[in-house]
């Protein structure tokens, strides 16, 4: 049927005469131009355009149209023939379009830190929240074991205190909480929540076995919080405080614990209170700077669960009523007022000793002590790279100025730190020079998640876990670390398994659709740091439209040196290309950061990182449509 509509159209529509200017044109200049193809298109008019677009390629092989020409060329070919070898032409010469993200390419993925507004509408961030958490796992029973088990005199504290509440012809636990509200609103909720607390506290405080810390539970659900970019209120949770006015004002970076009110038991399971808690979460994991996860809990009716928030996203313990088991409520209360600042997720490699906050480094066989100045950048995600950057300077040389960059890879892709230092050795200009690099170490393993911030918990007892609605196709699993708690754990654990809980990928999303080998085994994210010595500010941030215009430039020459040095950014944006303004600065004029997502070029093959992401505003249009990377990209980036 096809064919006989094909020769009815060619014989309806002659060429004719249509070919004697060609023919003539080709006899006096006996020679043509060929190019590469770049796809196949949807039809023959979009594939005969992709052909004649490949001029000055010389990649193109003129054989595979020489069939094409010789019909075109000869006086007695019919119209048949001739279109017969157009078909054969752009059949052979232009293949279908790939789409390189599973072979040779990494998926891009959406984050909530690169939303690029100051709204932060809950329209913006509800869906990118969603989407950037992935499957959240829930109802693992080691949970409180990994998280609280580390709390040194918890367990006996627990009992202690759990056995006074039953103690007296009143007791404040019989059967249940003896004030607990019925009905359980929101308000009777959080004067029974708050009472109870601060009679936990007190019989804490009486035993010599758990440390006392200046923490309150901050309970105000509709009094906002400071510090979010969009108003932002919280329904209870715990607060560092040496105040004990119950009125004071809080900043996010004041919250510890992070806590949702539910009054309805079902919301227990409902999306929606996960997600509440999950835009807490982010507020702490963006106001604390030094914060690795962030541990939250929400009460449902008088269902409790303990939530963890990370890098990779999010995981949850069983739910236990607190009027059937009441020393797990305590044992979960106390162990949120005793934590120490580490066991509350905070990165024990930067120390504060009075008002000054410091690294240490071991380079060139001598120990560094690093003074932190000041956060440059944290980005607002609780997934992702979630990339901090602090200036610094050496201890005693506070004129040479220094940047820390601390970051969450995937362990499969490159370490920036080594294409920077390849790059400096490499004499590469206007780029920001590498000056020492590591993978962050916490109680003495690799600080990545699995098998350090989760403490190898194995997501396959999950009550929401089965391969059959996974997003990741199951893969052999490694055998984890015994569940004692983190301290105990064993750095670098992965465990191949399925995910579920996931919503469906979004219609629209900007990548490249996996591979499924590639995405066989659970990720996992490491803990890197990287320290440059170069310091700027961002380009938009230029004195003049003259100096603009030529931190621009310096780095347009930072990006040719990379590549000619044999690497490709992959990331230009607007907070990407710096400029250094102050004369006594000895930083590039202008340079290029952040090698997260750079290649070397005559790499092979795909990284087998799970994603990456970058600032989407900037992308070029062929990366948005799943084209391979190239420098032109970059460039057009760039503008």
């Amino acid at each position: 049927m096809e064919d006989r509509l094909r020769s009815k159209i060619i014989e309806e529509n002659p060429i004719g005469k249509g070919l004697d200017a060609f023919r003539a044109s080709f006899n006096e200049s006996r020679g043509i131009l060929f190019t590469s193809d770049v796809g196949s298109g949807t039809n023959l008019l979009g594939d005969l355009g992709r052909l004649i677009s490949t001029v000055n390629s010389g990649d193109f092989d003129p054989g595979r149209i020489q069939p094409l020409l010789n019909a075109a060329l000869s006086d007695s070919s019919d119209d048949t023939l001739i279109w017969d070898q157009v078909y054969n032409a752009v059949t052979e010469s232009t293949p279908p379009r790939s789409i390189p993200a599973s072979t040779s390419q990494t998926p891009w993925v959406h984050k909530t830190s690169s939303i690029v507004n100051t709204s932060e509408h809950h329209k913006n961030i509800d869906a990118l929240l969603k989407e950037e958490l992935g499957p959240i796992y829930v109802g693992l029973r080691n949970f409180h074991a990994t998280y609280f088990g580390g709390v040194a005199g918890l367990e006996t504290a627990a009992e202690a205190v759990f056995s006074e509440c039953r103690k007296g012809s009143k007791p404040l636990f019989d059967e249940g909480w003896s004030a607990w509200p019925q009905p359980a609103g929101q308000d009777n909720v959080i004067k029974w929540f708050t009472g109870i607390i601060d009679e936990l506290a007190a019989f804490a405080k009486s035993h010599t076995s758990v440390p006392t810390r200046q923490r309150r539970l901050l309970a105000n659900p509709n009094k906002p919080i400071d510090g979010s970019v969009a108003q932002r209120k919280m329904g209870v949770g715990f607060v560092n405080s040496s105040s004990d006015r119950k009125d004071s004002k809080y900043h996010w970076s004041q919250i510890l614990v992070p806590g949702e009110l539910k009054s309805n038991p079902a919301a227990d399971n409902s999306s929606e209170t996960r997600y509440d808690l999950g835009k807490y979460a982010r507020e702490v994991l963006a106001a604390q700077d030094t914060r690795r996860f962030v541990l939250g809990f929400t009460i449902c009716g008088s269902l409790m669960r303990v939530w963890e928030f990370d890098r990779l996203g999010a995981i949850a313990s069983e739910p236990f009523d607190i009027n059937k088991d009441g020393r797990r409520f305590v044992f979960t209360i106390l162990g949120f007022l005793c934590m120490d600042e580490e066991q509350l997720g905070f990165d024990p490699t930067i120390v504060t000793l009075g008002s000054e906050r410091y690294i240490e480094i071991k380079r060139n066989d001598r120990t560094e002590r690093l003074i932190i100045d000041k956060v440059v950048l944290r980005a607002r995600c609780i997934a992702g790279r979630a990339t901090t950057c602090w200036k610094a300077h050496r201890e005693g040389d506070s004129q040479t100025p220094l940047v820390i960059k601390d970051s969450w890879q995937y362990p499969e892709r490159e370490e920036e730190g080594e294409l920077l230092r390849k790059a400096t050795d490499e004499g590469v200009v206007n780029v920001a020079r590498y000056y020492y690099h590591e993978t962050v170490r916490v109680r003495g393993e690799v600080d990545n998640i699995q098998g350090n911030v989760r403490g190898g918990l194995d997501i396959t007892e999950a009550t929401n876990y089965g391969p059959d609605e996974s997003v990741f196709s199951p893969s052999t699993r490694t055998a984890g670390p015994s569940q004692k708690g983190r301290s105990n754990s064993t750095a670098g654990v992965k465990r191949s398994a399925s995910r579920i809980g996931a919503p469906p990928p979004p219609s629209k999303r900007s990548c490249s659709a996996p591979s499924t080998e590639i995405d066989s085994a659970l990720p996992n994210r490491v803990h890197r740091r990287v320290i440059l010595r170069d310091y700027g500010k961002p380009i938009y941030r230029a004195s003049s439209r003259a100096a603009l215009l030529a931190a621009l430039e310096g780095c347009i020459e930072g990006h040719e040196s990379l590549y000619k040095a044999g690497f490709l950014h992959r990331d230009i944006s607007i907070n990407n290309l710096m400029i250094n303004e102050d004369q006594g600065n000895l930083s590039w004029p202008s340079f290029l950061i952040d090698l997260d997502l750079a290649i070397k070029e005559e790499r092979e093959g795909v990284t087998r990182a799970k994603g990456k992401t970058g600032t989407r505003a900037f992308m070029a249009t062929g990366v948005l449509l799943g084209e391979v990377h190239s420098f032109m990209h970059d460039l057009e980036s760039f503008f």
